[in-house]
């Protein structure tokens, strides 16, 4: 039998998504892993190396996808909001994973890609105050954390909607 290693790569990587969403790093197990995934547990190591390097690559896929598929928009950030609070519902696995990164490697963890994709977040947000498109009344460091952190509100609130959100980061930036 011919084993086709990239989609057995594939199904560890999403076998271990939700494993690792669910349980954190700490409680994940490997076995359930390989289970899911129709795989062998040795192939984990193999590919992987052990199971702290598959929870990296797992959080640098999905930190990947939401900077590919989520793009800033300065001069439009309720609508920004509006989709970051749609891609975390449809998506909660994201939210999840760094929240168990940061519970287990202390609040400052963050994969690098999320680390370039903040600063360079800032970067337009600080060119669209230059330009007069974003109010300054908030310095773009803030406006940012703002609009990030109003976006999860439904993981925080059963009140909190998509409406909601994005009326709130209208109000913040006055539009």
């Amino acid at each position: 039998m011919v084993r086709d290693k990239e989609a057995t790569k594939r199904k560890l990587l999403d076998a271990a998504t939700t494993e690792f969403a669910t349980y954190g790093i700490a409680g994940a197990r490997v076995d359930r892993i390989a289970k899911n995934a129709g795989a062998n547990k040795a192939l984990i190591y193999a590919y992987f190396c052990s199971k702290e390097e598959l929870f990296d690559k797992v959080v640098e896929e999905q930190v990947d996808l939401a900077i590919r598929t989520l793009t800033i928009t300065p001069e439009d950030l309720p609508g920004y909001a509006g989709r970051l609070f749609d891609r975390y519902l449809e998506h909660p696995q994201l939210l999840r994973l760094m929240g168990w990164l940061r519970l287990e490697n202390g609040f400052d963890a963050a994969p690098e890609a999320e680390v370039r994709a903040h600063a360079d977040k800032v970067a337009a947000i600080q060119a669209a105050q230059r330009a007069g498109t974003v109010p300054d009344h908030f310095d773009a460091e803030e406006l940012l954390s703002l609009v990030v952190h109003l976006s999860i509100l439904g993981f925080s609130s059963p009140t909190a909607t998509r409406d909601l959100v994005v009326r709130a980061v209208g109000r913040i930036v006055g539009a």
